[in-house]
């Protein structure tokens, strides 16, 4: 019998792969434009974005963003109740099942993303080090001149 920590990670790296191509093929059925309204409004609202980020700055369209996400749920979440009003019904929150989605971020996980942000601080770090202290004056001057 084999191992249940062998098997649990088998099953993980089989569950991962299924995954991968689950969405791989849903990007291709949006590139091959299989499901036209799909493709319409996927590609319609990424222009729409690369559109907003050559006339505005990233911070300004990302607040508008949210801000027309908050009108939507708003909104939603007024209709909904007004139905539950009128039908008599109790069918609560919404959004229930999404709040109650545990969002939070593992120490471990967020301590190996920190990890790997130091370095290529300290790799930043010791590339200007090394070009504004003119460790080499050919690299110094290579700043200089672009």
């Amino acid at each position: 019998m084999a191992d249940p920590m062998t098997q649990s990670g088998q099953i993980s790296s089989s569950l991962n792969a299924s995954s991968t191509k689950e969405s791989t093929y849903s990007v291709m059925e949006l590139v091959y434009w299989r499901d036209p309204k799909k493709s319409a409004v996927a590609f319609g609202m990424s222009l729409l974005v690369l559109l907003s980020l050559a006339i505005f700055s990233i911070i300004s369209v990302l607040s508008y963003l949210l801000l027309a996400l908050l009108c939507v749920t708003i909104t939603f979440r007024i209709y909904k109740s007004v139905i539950q009003a009128v039908q008599k019904s109790g069918e609560g929150h919404p959004f229930k099942g999404l709040m109650e989605q545990d969002l939070t971020v593992q120490p471990e996980t967020f301590r190996k993303y920190v990890d790997v942000f130091l370095t290529y601080v300290n790799r930043a770090v010791k590339q200007i080090k090394h070009l504004l202290l003119v460790e080499d004056l050919v690299d110094s001057l290579k700043v200089i001149s672009a």
